[in-house]
């Protein structure tokens, strides 16, 4: 059997590393640093270059602070040239070659640096993937480092008022000398501004469950013996119905499909699946993007809610899922062919189930996402790579049935998110984002039934503690899914 490698800490520390760049509020900050210093890096050995550096640092920092605090996603994107706009009538100008600099340096980064080089010693992507994730790059609209329609605006307004303030400095001016009074002005009507644009035109977030897990009890004796569940991470649901994936047709017809399954905001995988598996928002579990500052879930995850009744939970994912869950997960290198890794996690999860056996075991494929990020969502490979996970999973639950472990078992199949348009990219809630594939199957699960009301995938962690028998997490808001199971004394 071929064996899939566990992330080492290095990868660990490197992934956490690498979402300080992908993430859209740190890469700004750190981005127009770096270029700042590399466009004036002649200057970086005279004395007087590091006083000036500072100060007129300082005059961005509000700046930086607003682009922080606040993205600007999807067509909220376009409002950013307005303040540049602004801000060239009061001041008069830019420094055209910092900016041409930037530019240059951003799309280096972003097509050749993460586009080709690092997908290709990461994943195996060809050397030649430039050519495409060019125009991935011009078109994604959620608010990552490789959202250009975001990135560029910011930093040509940071880098703008930035030069300007240096310029001043370091050439003998003092503080006094940069127009401070304009850019309070000008910072305080950009501070108003943004805060207008975003509380009447962000106006597309799910609206959370107002209260706690209160729909179905928790029944003495679990369900199912065990539940397995596989999560098909960036898989979106109309190319979904487009793949030929005959196993996944058949369970979820011989199943319960939840049609309109949305995800949580931000669509992040970080943030997806601590929703799925505490049962709750962001704003109590803590878990806000890729990003995390602070490790661990601040609620109960349904992994808690096992230990409780003495069962066992697993979850087989990458590296930085870690920060959400910690020793719950059992991590799989990343850095692998992209064209392997979902079958090398499927041979994995077949040794933990036969080896540790869960009571409950959580399973992410990754290929789909990344062939979304790295290849785009509209082309033949993103749709061959749902495929292949269609015979995996097929090829997974067959491997349960011979060891017996299929017997008494609740499978659920789905996405964390879906996957927008440009490099797949997903968090706030793009066409192709929102709803996900979602179906159940297995001897409690109603056969060939279509759910068409809305639900969340807060409903995840709950609908796991009642089909376990374990109590539902502490926070837990979703309803549990009981349209999916058959009714007393129903055969079908």
């Amino acid at each position: 059997m071929e064996k899939v490698k566990q992330a080492s800490k290095f990868e660990k520390i490197a992934a956490w590393c690498w979402n300080l760049l992908n993430e859209g509020k740190p890469f700004t900050p750190i981005f127009s640093v770096g270029t700042f210093l590399l466009f004036h890096f002649y200057l970086l050995g005279e004395g007087a270059f590091w006083p000036a550096f500072a100060l007129s640092l300082i005059f961005i920092v509000p700046l930086l602070v607003i682009y922080y605090l606040y993205d600007f996603p999807l067509f909220l994107r376009n409002y950013l040239w307005i303040p540049i706009i602004v801000y060239l009538i009061m001041f008069e100008g830019a420094n055209i070659g910092l900016l041409l600099f930037a530019a240059g340096l951003y799309f280096f980064f972003t097509v050749f640096f993460w586009g080709t080089f690092y997908y290709h010693l990461r994943i195996g992507t060809s050397w030649m993937n430039f050519t495409r994730f060019w125009k991935l790059v011009l078109k994604n609209s959620d608010s990552t480092s490789g959202n250009a329609q975001e990135q560029l605006p910011k930093f040509i307004l940071i880098l703008s008022v930035w030069d300007y303030s240096f310029s001043i400095l370091s050439n003998g001016g003092s503080v006094q000398d940069v127009n401070w009074q304009s850019l309070l002005l000008f910072y305080g009507s950009l501070l108003i501004y943004t805060f207008i644009l975003h509380k009447y035109l962000f106006d597309w977030k799910p609206k959370p469950v107002s209260s706690y897990t209160h729909n179905a009890e928790v029944p003495e004796k679990g369900v199912n013996d065990k539940v397995v569940v596989i999560v098909i991470d960036g898989m979106r649901k109309e190319r979904f119905e487009e793949a030929d994936t005959p196993y996944l047709d058949y369970l979820r017809k011989n199943g319960t499909e939840f049609a309109k399954m949305e995800t949580v905001y931000p669509a992040r995988t970080v943030v997806c699946f601590s929703s799925m598996f505490t049962g709750t928002y962001p704003f109590e579990h803590g878990i806000k993007s890729n990003m995390v500052w602070r490790f661990g879930v601040r609620t109960e995850s349904i992994f808690d809610s096992l230990r409780r009744v003495k069962k066992k939970g697993k979850m087989l994912a990458v590296a930085h899922l870690v920060d959400a869950f910690g020793d719950d997960v059992e991590t799989f290198t990343a850095v692998m062919k992209n064209d392997v890794v979902d079958y090398k996690i499927m041979e994995k999860a077949k040794q933990i189930m036969d080896e540790q056996d869960p009571e409950l075991f959580i399973v992410q494929l990754i290929s789909t996402d990344q062939t979304g990020h790295s290849r785009g969502v509209f082309y033949d490979e993103y749709l061959q790579k749902i495929r292949e996970a269609d015979q995996l999973v097929k090829n997974f639950i067959e491997h349960l049935k011979e060891t017996g472990k299929a017997e008494n078992t609740t499978f659920i199949i789905c996405a964390d998110h879906g996957q927008a348009d440009g490099i797949g990219g997903h968090g706030h809630l793009d066409e192709g984002e929102r709803i996900v594939p979602f179906f159940m199957y297995g001897p409690a699960i109603q056969k060939g039934s279509v759910v068409e009301e809305k639900h969340s995938l807060v409903s995840v962690a709950p609908t796991l503690a009642y089909l376990l028998g374990a109590p539902y997490p502490s926070h837990s808001r979703g309803p549990v899914l009981t349209e999916a199971f058959k009714k007393e004394g129903s055969a079908k």
